[in-house]
């Protein structure tokens, strides 16, 4: 984990809809309440966002899988 003072990852198999629907609550969270609230098993985790964010979107397109990564920093 190195100098983190938190970390958190997953990985879910969804359908699409179920993927578009977390995007959108994390897109929610950011517009609305300026931050992004993870669940960490019974917990809940709320790291407040600054005004300016740093967006980077990543497409690989390889043979048989593709793979979008969206990762905001700020």
């Amino acid at each position: 984990m190195g100098d983190e003072l938190y970390e958190h990852e997953t990985t879910q198999t969804l359908t699409r809809e179920q993927a578009a629907e977390q995007l959108r609550r994390i897109a929610d969270d950011l517009s609305r309440h300026n931050e992004v609230r993870v669940l960490h098993g019974d917990r809940e985790v709320s790291i407040p966002v600054a005004k300016q964010v740093e967006l980077e979107v990543e497409l690989e397109v390889e043979q048989g899988k593709n793979e979008l990564e969206i990762t905001l920093s700020w």
